[in-house]
């Protein structure tokens, strides 16, 4: 656990901060009513409370997706993040929270661009913080459940992405500075869309971008949007690696998968397209 993100951490039930052990380290957190959370020996801290219906990206989803990623292809948005990041954070808030950090790459890439701040990557899968709590030297990661309260501190984070992943607005508002600003990555009906139709794969909403900017409308106000793409060649292996690592893995016959990506000219070439939206807070 990163000492520097420490302060920003809240107990997750009763929303106290948290001391380091005694001989300064952050081996295990406790805060002053008693609570304790063990660092795992992967680097994060689990504090989830109570049950959760959800136990997010399975392992093998997020294997795929580190195995994806590493090979730079979604490098525009990884870009795009690191751009708009140092654009946008207040030089007085350092503290960059990635909400639904999956691996922790977008996070990863933020902070290369922002060699003073410190980031906080949170998931609820467990395979994706494990990996998380090792992707950048400036992160901590933190296994919670982005739909319930954040275990962050109230006004503490110059910076908050959220890259294809739930959006709770209302929590993302009161962890936000007032200053500070919330980069929203979504996918725009193109996106991947050479292999949705020959795949049967899922596809994006046409209203999303609608959809999204009426979750976060109560809290926040957009302050600019631009369009990422790129255009990949993938080979077979790759291709399987994209399904598999996306919500189409929850639905797709591994069998009927296998024999229509077989069927697919190789390398095929596929379009990256979404959108990054900035939003401040009302």
């Amino acid at each position: 656990m990163h000492a520097d993100v420490l302060p920003y951490l809240r107990c997750p039930v009763c929303r106290a901060p948290f001391a380091a052990d005694g001989d300064g380290t952050a081996r295990t957190l406790r805060c002053p009513t008693g609570h304790s959370f063990d660092v795992a020996r992967q680097g994060h801290v689990d504090l989830v409370t109570g049950r959760t219906g959800y136990a997010g990206d399975s392992p093998e989803m997020v294997a795929a997706r580190a195995d994806f990623l590493r090979r730079g292809h979604f490098a525009v948005v990884a870009a795009g993040l690191a751009q708009a990041a140092r654009e946008h954070l207040p030089p007085t808030r350092p503290f960059v929270v990635d909400a639904g950090a999956g691996t922790g790459t977008y996070l990863s890439a933020v902070l290369d661009a922002l060699p003073d701040a410190v980031g906080l990557a949170l998931d609820i899968s467990k395979a994706a913080v494990r990996r998380a709590a090792r992707a950048h030297p400036a992160a901590a990661a933190v296994r919670c459940d982005t739909w319930r309260p954040l275990p962050v501190a109230a006004d503490s984070a110059g910076l908050i992405l959220n890259v294809f992943a739930p959006r709770n607005g209302a929590e993302f508002a009161r962890i936000l500075h007032p200053r500070g600003v919330l980069l929203v990555v979504a996918p725009l009906p193109e996106h991947l869309g050479e292999l949705v139709g020959a795949l049967r794969l899922l596809t994006v909403d046409p209203a999303k971008q609608d959809r999204i900017g009426a979750t976060l409308g109560g809290h926040f106000a957009e302050v600019s949007r631009r369009t990422l793409r790129q255009r990949l060649r993938l080979g077979h292996d790759d291709v399987a690696a994209s399904v598999r690592m996306g919500p189409s893995s929850w639905h797709a016959d591994p069998q009927a998968l296998a024999t229509s990506i077989a069927a697919l000219p190789e390398p095929v070439t596929v379009t990256v397209a979404v959108q990054l939206t900035v939003y401040r807070p009302r």
